[in-house]
């Protein structure tokens, strides 16, 4: 699966690195997209979404609801299957557009997913 990671972080003790971890160690693509890293553990991070391949599978989100609503429209011109608002980035407005796409809209953390064999 393709999966880009919205405010990824090269801090062990953030979510979004624990997730990037989980992923890569599931066998997942990875994107990590963050406009301040180059890469995280040898893994190139992309500064914007514009610059991630397609097709993407899962957008992750890590970032707060402003930024999340700065990047809705990057976000939802990589036509994902899902998006996946972790804890704290909900953004309503955000999700009620993605669904109107036609893409799933979960405010689940992607974590939980990983560990209870849901992702």
């Amino acid at each position: 699966m393709r999966v880009v990671i919205l405010g990824a972080s090269k801090k062990a003790e953030r979510y979004s690195n624990m997730a990037l971890k989980r992923l890569v160690g599931a066998g997942h693509e990875v994107f990590p997209v963050n406009p301040a890293l180059d890469e995280i553990d040898g893994l190139r991070v992309f500064r914007s979404l514009s610059e991630v391949p397609l097709p993407v599978d899962t957008v992750t989100l890590y970032v707060g609801p402003k930024s999340v609503l700065e990047e809705a429209e990057r976000i939802l011109a990589l036509k994902p299957r899902r998006v996946i608002s972790n804890p704290g980035t909900e953004t309503p407005e955000f999700a009620a557009r993605a669904r109107e796409l036609g893409i799933d809209y979960l405010e689940a953390c992607t974590l939980v997913l990983l560990s209870t064999g849901q992702f």
